[in-house]
């Protein structure tokens, strides 16, 4: 059976912690682990899903949820509740359910006080992993047989009926995925006409029906090219020059958003170099399985902006296009000549202590997924058996997740960010004399992963910004702050610094408290919003040279809802605990975050969301920001609009639902027949108590659907 590790890596001597991994959560295969019966419980789960697949995405994390409440000993003993129509909803009904909840959710807290769960859904981050270890003649290494049998069945669970894989697994197939998904399905072992239920057969017919992998989009052309699947010549080019360019350039890498730089990072260094891995046998094979023509007589040049129509998200502009032109035709030639070409040198170096750097900063963890093996595949090429790449390595655990549709990699963990608002949710409960030891655990996990440093030496020339007293995403080695999850961490640390130190340990010292003001502060940009991870300093016009086509707005920093919203919470509750310090500065900043609220307030009301969907997700963080600055529903239009957009869209039963296809339309979409669900009846419930207008008869529908859902 798969098992989940907490807090394990100080043994391996290629691995370094700043908190002794603290958060760090790793899977392990023991042949020997459960009985009979707990083996029998898991494959039930697998099947279940399988059969299920088609109308259910998203899987329920089974494997972790069962591992965790055997090791707690897990009893439920509060009866379920349910409520029939008509039937009058008691305060006792309610308080069970809530204690329900409420011990289930302690329950579920791993050993060093962070609630373990996925952070997954896209459809390309595990085959680059793949490739870039099976360039490196270490795939059967760092991936036994038990790994590769789940890895597969991931990839067979999220097969669309077509043949081909989205973007992420409730999506439409396109070539980028299928195509990546086709390979690594060879790579792994399958023939071309294997895998489960001809999975290898349909997949390789729908890339054909549509003109084979030349048609895939940039990011896919650049893994192809260094497989040897593509020719790099049928690539825009990537120079590693780039990294060179002043700070005064119109464009440069400062001004680039942290996850669009570190990606092109390496790609630019593998680009430069040209390189290829070795042509194996295997590679030769998919050269005949994937293209429509022969391959050594297709016309690359031909190929560079060349996408399939189901991978277009954003269509190259006209200036774009004569930018890639110009760079192919001209610069590119001429750094290959004596002496353009020793700037070419010195450029790659350049960029490979970039590389270096970024790598350090994250104990070798790295920002992302997508940036994981690029960076890991370029430290191998500089030098194979060298200490850089067997850091690497090490750190591939921390992205690995198992679950009932099998293994699959995580953006990042989402460890603070979920233990943020677990603990919120507990202590919302009024419960605290009943879980004491579950709050302290997560007070001191937050306490214990603040990052306690900024990135090191002269890191504004290496294009970062402060960090020090910051929350990240997951867990202190990852290294990289954000607004929104220092806002919630400091949230929380300041709920408990009003607790009784015997219940939740001791609180965090005030210079800590100044350190998150410190980061939440400086990234406020001028429009009044707050951007993620490093202040957005560009213009809007950069994202006209997005080279991606299946995204848009990943050039630069943007401003978020969300963010914006959740900095204002956090600073409006540090000005009641800390009344004195930076006053003028943080009732500034919150006065330009309501403004910025309410000047991107769509005309039915509503918010867009970035981070979630959607628009109800992003709509109960503005209200809740809106009331957190004094806004009320009598005194602010904002706050009306906002509760009249929540209350049209409520569905017959009382809930609330919206599907996915908000994001990319960028219009409210509900979800299939109009049905609730639980988490989106929840975001415009909280949406509607921070705006005061939750009356008596909502509350009586909605508490409903809740104390029916309650099933543990």
């Amino acid at each position: 059976m798969w098992r989940l590790k907490i807090a394990e890596g100080a043994n391996d001597p290629y691995l370094f912690s700043t908190n002794n991994f603290l958060g760090r959560q790793t899977w392990e295969f023991d042949p020997n682990a459960g009985t009979p019966g707990e083996r029998a419980k898991v494959e039930e789960a697998r099947q279940n899903y399988y059969k299920n697949r088609s109308h259910v995405k998203a899987s329920t994390d089974l494997l972790w949820q069962m591992q965790s409440l055997k090791e707690k000993n897990f009893k439920q003993t509060i009866h379920q509740v349910m409520i029939k129509d008509g039937e009058e909803i008691t305060h006792e009904a309610a308080t069970a359910a809530l204690k329900r909840g409420v011990h289930l959710l302690s329950a579920l807290q791993a050993s060093d006080g962070h609630w373990p769960a996925e952070m997954t859904g896209p459809m390309f981050y595990f085959p680059p992993l793949v490739f870039a270890l099976y360039i490196t003649g270490h795939l059967n290494v760092v991936f036994s047989a038990e790994h590769r049998k789940e890895i597969l069945r991931h990839i067979y669970c999220h097969q669309n009926e077509d043949g081909g894989w989205g973007l992420h697994i409730e999506g439409h197939s396109i070539m980028f995925c299928t195509a990546l998904n086709y390979i690594c399905l060879r790579m792994l072992g399958e023939g071309p006409n294997g895998g489960q239920d001809n999975a290898c057969e349909k997949a390789r017919k729908w890339i054909l029906d549509r003109g084979g992998i030349t048609s895939v989009p940039s990011w896919g052309k650049t893994w192809l090219s260094i497989l040897g699947l593509y020719d790099w010549s049928g690539c825009n080019p990537m120079p590693p020059e780039f990294w060179v360019l002043p700070s005064n350039f119109p464009i440069n890498p400062a001004k680039m958003w942290c996850y669009c730089r570190v990606t092109y990072l390496p790609m630019s260094y593998l680009y430069g170099k040209k390189f290829v891995g070795t042509i194996t046998p295997l590679i030769l094979q998919l050269r005949e399985e994937l293209h429509v023509e022969p391959y050594h007589t297709i016309n690359w040049r031909q190929k560079r902006h060349l996408c399939a129509q189901e991978d277009l998200y954003y269509p190259h502009p006209l200036l774009q296009m004569l930018l890639w032109d110009s760079l192919y035709t001209i610069s590119e030639p001429l750094v290959s000549r004596w002496p353009f070409n020793k700037l070419r040198e010195k450029a790659l170096q350049i960029t490979m202590d970039l590389i270096h750097y970024e790598d350090e900063c994250s104990r070798y963890i790295n920002i992302g997924i997508v940036e994981k093996p690029l960076c890991m595949l370029a430290c191998w090429v500089e030098d194979p058996t060298g200490d850089y790449f067997k850091k690497h390595l090490a750190r591939i655990a921390d992205y690995i997740w198992v679950a009932e549709d099998g293994m699959k990699l995580q953006g990042i963990g989402s460890q603070t960010w979920d233990t943020s608002f677990a603990l919120q949710a507990l202590l919302a409960s009024n419960l605290s004399s009943e879980i004491g030891p579950t709050l302290m655990k997560g007070h001191y996990f937050l306490k214990h992963s603040q990052v306690k440093n900024n990135p090191p030496g002269d890191f504004k020339r290496m294009f970062r910004h402060i960090s020090k007293g910051s929350w990240t995403y997951s867990d202190q080695d990852h290294g990289w702050q954000l607004s929104d999850c220092t806002s919630e961490g400091l949230k929380c640390c300041l709920y408990f610094s009003k607790m009784q130190p015997e219940i939740v340990g001791e609180k965090m010292e005030p210079e800590k408290f100044y350190d998150a003001i410190n980061v939440i502060l400086s990234l406020q940009s001028k429009n009044g919003g707050f951007p993620g991870w490093e202040p957005a300093t560009a213009g809007s016009w950069m994202e006209w040279f997005n080279p991606v086509e299946f995204l848009e707005d990943i050039i630069i920093e943007h401003e978020h809802v969300e963010c914006t919203s959740a900095s204002m919470q956090a600073l409006a509750l540090f000005k009641e605990f800390y009344p004195e310090h930076r006053r003028n500065e943080i009732e500034k900043c919150i006065d330009k975050a309501v403004q910025f609220l309410e000047d991107t307030q769509k005309p039915n009301g509503s918010w867009y969301a970035t981070w979630g969907v959607c628009f109800i997700y992003a709509t109960w963080f503005a209200l809740s920001g809106l009331a957190a600055a004094g806004k009320t529903y009598n005194n602010c239009s904002a706050v009306r609009k906002g509760v009249r957009f929540l209350l049209e869209i409520q569905t017959d039963d009382g809930g609330w639902g919206e599907s996915y296809l908000s994001c990319p339309n960028k219009v409210y979409t509900p979800l299939p027949g109009k049905r609730s669900n639980l988490v989106h009846t929840a975001m415009a419930l909280m949406g509607l108590i921070h705006s005061g207008q939750v009356t008596f008869l909502h509350l009586i529908n909605i508490t409903n659907i809740f104390l029916n859902y309650s099933d543990h």
